[in-house]
């Protein structure tokens, strides 16, 4: 039996929609999210990069 909770992570190169359907074909559905930014050193000043964006996913024992 696998995890009944899960995080996916939208990837870099993804939607959030093609990550929620990533998250269906699993049997999993989202529960809740999260997001925080993610930043990289540039001349020794953090620069923003990017959002990083996590789903809770809780496994759907009647999914379809």
């Amino acid at each position: 039996m696998g995890k009944k909770q899960i995080w996916y992570e939208v990837e870099e190169n993804e939607t959030i929609d093609e990550c929620l359907t990533r998250m269906r074909q699993d049997g999993y559905l989202a529960m809740g999210r999260k997001e925080e930014p993610l930043f990289h050193i540039v001349d020794g000043e953090p620069t923003y990069l990017r959002q990083k964006i996590q789903f809770k996913a809780m496994l759907c024992q009647e999914f379809e």
